[in-house]
């Protein structure tokens, strides 16, 4: 164990991070994703949600600031009725990290799953709140 590095952080997570270089981009997937179908590198953290896992990776994994929106997220399907109030959690999390990153952008459902698929890994969450599935782009330290 080292120390300062929340538990959440897996050792394959980390190493994950590590590799990235700027402008990588990696998916935390909600509990419905088909995660181990649009990767090469997959990464489990069942048990665990979303929020959690954000707020922890953005303590280590810095924001693109050459990208208008350095994060991304699955716009609602036409037609459905289901309002992402995550969404709102999400916003506040990246404030606290980075408050130029706050907007966001929204990606149709199928570009989304290319997008991911392009993606150097995808985090398979057991996040239970539909449309939860968000894309974050590397930056530089």
């Amino acid at each position: 164990m080292l120390k300062h590095i929340p538990k959440i952080i897996s050792p394959d997570l980390m190493k994950i991070m590590m590799e990235m270089g700027h402008g990588d981009e990696i998916v935390i997937a909600d509990g419905n994703f088909p995660a181990a179908a649009c990767t090469k590198r997959l990464v489990r953290c069942d048990g665990h949600n979303v929020p959690e896992l954000l707020d922890a990776i953005l303590e280590f994994f810095p924001l693109d600031p050459y990208t208008q929106k350095p994060v991304s997220l699955m716009q609602v399907v036409p037609g459905d009725t289901v309002q992402p109030t995550i969404w709102e959690e999400y916003k506040e999390i990246v404030k606290n990290h980075d408050e130029k990153a706050a907007e966001f952008e929204f990606i149709e459902r199928f570009e989304f799953y290319e997008r991911a698929k392009n993606a150097y890994a995808v985090i398979a969450t057991s996040e239970a709140a539909l449309y939860a599935n968000i894309i974050l782009k590397k930056g530089v330290v």
